[in-house]
């Protein structure tokens, strides 16, 4: 592995540094009234944070004093200066406004230290790198600032009333501190086949950053919140089908292909977590009925010819058995 001199393995938090005083710069022009460059300083914090842990990774410079000056930069930068931004911009002059503030700053704080406790802490799930627990900084600090994106771009309305700005500040600081499970793009691919669609999307969405910024933005807001119902459905199914725990993302697609066609033929799911010698003596019973299972002594004392159980008795309980396991009757 190449080695890099130390000045150049600052670099990380060199960056990270920049997003926290391109974040904390964002309340400077709040309060000389120019909203539109708190968007624009906020989005420069956002590229920043996103470049640093990519660059500690290329330069194998990471280290636990960069992980936790990037917290104390995304607090700054996607919780404290968004608050103080509702706030100048809004909410000032309220009697519930300085809450609101103080709420969202202090649910980035939780989330952020949440955060910080998942990264070494054992996975319940394999799958569970895939995904974040509650929304990340960067997009809380995107979708808390939709009412003055779209005020930016459309002027006013109910979206910059002071009511609605301050309960869509505290709806994204509960997304914040939520359980809800929200995609990583950390570990998102790009298939071979969408390489160009997406470059052509790339090309898009600049011209749309050139011409209609705000707007843009707010569509991108907008979209991960529609992508949330998705995200939560794809870790439930997960959780629900082990056998796609260990396999690319392709793959899953074939999986989850094959489960669909198993439930419109009226397939149930594989057995898990059953003994094979039991599942196999139900089945027994239940696809071949005129070679009745062998019963303990106990049972097979009890009423019926012979001593066994009464007539019935033995089909009906494994047919029982048989639905417990997932079986179908022939």
């Amino acid at each position: 592995m190449a080695t890099y001199p130390a000045s150049v393995r600052l670099l990380p938090n060199a960056v990270t540094l920049l997003a926290l005083c391109s974040g904390l710069t964002a309340v400077q022009f709040a309060l000389a009234g120019r909203f539109d460059l708190c968007v624009v300083a906020i989005t420069a914090a956002a590229v920043f944070d996103a470049l640093d842990g990519g660059l500690a990774r290329l330069l194998d410079a990471s280290s636990r004093i960069g992980a936790e000056l990037d917290s104390l930069s995304d607090l700054v930068a996607f919780g404290v200066s968004p608050a103080l931004l509702f706030y100048i911009w809004r909410l000032d002059g309220y009697r519930l406004g300085w809450v609101v503030a103080l709420v969202f700053a202090v649910c980035m704080a939780l989330r952020l230290a949440r955060f910080n406790t998942l990264i070494d802490a054992e996975q319940r799930y394999p799958f569970a790198k895939e995904f974040f627990v509650g929304v990340p900084a960067p997009a809380a600090a995107l979708i808390g600032g939709l009412p003055l994106l779209l005020w930016l771009q459309l002027g006013d309305g109910w979206w910059s009333a002071p009511l609605t700005v301050g309960l869509w500040a505290l709806f994204a600081a509960g997304l914040m501190v939520s359980r809800l499970p929200t995609v990583s793009l950390k570990t998102a691919r790009v298939p071979p086949r969408l390489v160009a669609p997406t470059l052509v999307l790339v090309g898009l969405g600049f011209a749309l950053l050139i011409a209609a910024p705000f707007l843009l933005m707010s569509a991108i807001a907008v979209g991960y919140l529609l992508v949330l119902p998705y995200t939560i459905y794809r870790y439930e199914w997960l959780k629900r089908h082990p056998e796609a725990w260990d396999v690319p993302t392709r793959e899953r697609r074939a999986i989850a292909r094959a489960a669909r066609s198993a439930r419109r033929l009226g397939l149930r799911s594989p057995l898990r977590r059953r003994v094979a010698g039991g599942a196999r003596t139900v089945a027994r019973a239940v696809f071949r009925p005129a070679e009745p299972p062998r019963l303990p002594p106990s049972v097979a004392g009890t009423g019926g010819t012979n001593g066994g159980p009464p007539n019935g008795t033995v089909r009906r309980g494994a047919h029982a058995r048989g639905r417990r396991l997932g079986l179908r009757r022939r």
